[in-house]
Parts: structure tokens; C-alpha cells; sequence
């Protein structure tokens, strides 16, 4: 079966034909911007396993562990949705929040924990990884 998502307003869709590689939550700062402030959580695909319907627009930027990075997201109703970092084409990171089923949302692991508030709601029976893991 089919993995499916899609932004909040329902203009772009995807399907994935994997399971995810792992699903991690980030705690660098630019994923708390993304987060309102918390941890992002993110799963990996095989980028040849996801098929994309609808327009997005990108936003390039550098992450701490010097990627380059775009981060895609839907035009009109604004949901991040994507990322993907230039040296790494094979992989598309997807925010688990726009997967319908939220049960494959469960994090793996904790990255970037050296970034992250000294608030954070971390679940530590989880590795935690202080930067960007190999």
C-alpha cells in the first residue's frame, strides 16, 4: 500500500512507494523557525520513490552542517513540505506532518540536540545525536 500525503489546503499531493529510510526529530534552528520553535519531524525516502502532483515553490538556503538545502513548501496555503540537500539528490526529507498516516511519524532518533532549547521535550529512550549524524 501506498504511502500518501499532502499540504494543508490539498493543492499538492505525493505518494511514496517505500517506507521511509528513518524518521528523525531535528532539533537545528532552522527547523525550529520551520517548527514555530519545537523540533521538526522529518522521515527520509529514496527521492526516486515519491511522486510529487501540484506546484511547489522552493527556498535555498545553507543548514548548519554546510549543506545546501532546499525546502520546498506549497504556494498557497504555505505548509513546509520538502527538503533535500544538493549532496545528497538521492534522499527527499519529508515533514511526517503532511503524511495521512501519522502512526509512521514515530522519530528514530533525536539530531542536532546540541541546538536545541534547554526547554525541549525530548524522548530520551531515543539516541540523540548533538549534529548532523553520518
Amino acid at each position: 500500500m501506498p504511502i500518501t500525503g499532502r499540504c494543508f489546503c490539498g493543492a499538492v499531493t505525493f505518494t511514496c512507494d517505500e517506507p521511509p529510510i528513518m524518521t528523525r526529530a531535528c532539533w537545528c534552528r532552522d527547523c525550529r523557525y520551520l517548527a514555530a520553535g519545537n523540533s521538526t519531524v522529518n522521515a527520509v525516502f529514496k527521492a526516486e520513490s515519491v511522486k510529487i502532483k501540484g506546484q511547489l515553490s522552493d527556498y535555498r538556503s545553507a543548514a548548519d552542517s554546510g549543506n545546501a538545502m532546499r525546502r520546498s513548501f506549497c504556494p498557497k496555503c504555505g505548509t513546509p513540505m520538502f527538503s533535500a540537500a544538493e549532496s545528497r539528490p538521492h534522499l527527499l526529507i519529508i515533514r511526517t506532518g503532511t503524511l495521512d498516516d501519522q502512526e509512521l511519524a514515530r522519530p528514530s532518533v533525536n539530531i542536532w540536540t546540541a541546538s536545541a532549547p534547554s526547554w525541549a521535550c525530548m524522548d530520551t529512550s531515543l539516541p540523540a545525536v548533538e549534529g548532523q549524524p553520518a
